[in-house]
């Protein structure tokens, strides 16, 4: 079973200087297995580690870093096959996130779950998107 863990290089755009969170917390920012990358949960920060003011530019920040984990396979939104995102107070939320989504992800739409829940890893945080995307060839890589 080959097994690739993709790792964001210091300096890129979309994550700046909130790469080293990645071995702060043990894990990898995706692996590559079976023809999926398996995509660890991106949170709405921007590059300086100051996230987001609103759940929109939080849910867009996050969207930006999945895209950056994507490019980095030479993949794109496109090959998304399953999403979950996380959403603190998601009533009051929902439509800030939906404005940000409906913007930057296009049909074909992969298979979306979306999770309440009460709280993320730090309380200023209001969404995290977490996402499997799929190789287009059938090698599996």
């Amino acid at each position: 079973m080959a097994i690739h863990h993709v790792e964001v290089p210091d300096g890129s755009l979309a994550f700046g200087e909130t790469t080293s969170a990645f071995a702060r917390f043990g894990h990898a920012a995706a692996v590559r297995s079976h023809g999926h990358l398996f995509i660890s949960g991106q949170i709405g920060r921007r590059p300086d580690g100051v996230p987001g003011k609103t759940a929109e530019e939080q849910t867009e920040l996050a969207i930006r870093r999945l895209e950056e984990i994507l490019r980095l396979e030479n993949l794109g939104l496109a090959d998304l096959v399953d999403v979950t995102s996380y959403h603190v107070d998601i009533r009051e939320n929902m439509a800030g996130f939906l404005a940000a989504k409906q913007r930057l992800v296009k049909a074909p739409y992969p298979a979306w779950t979306i999770i309440g829940v009460s709280g993320l890893a730090s309380p200023e945080l209001l969404v995290e998107i977490q996402a499997t995307a799929a190789y287009p060839d059938s090698t599996g890589r």
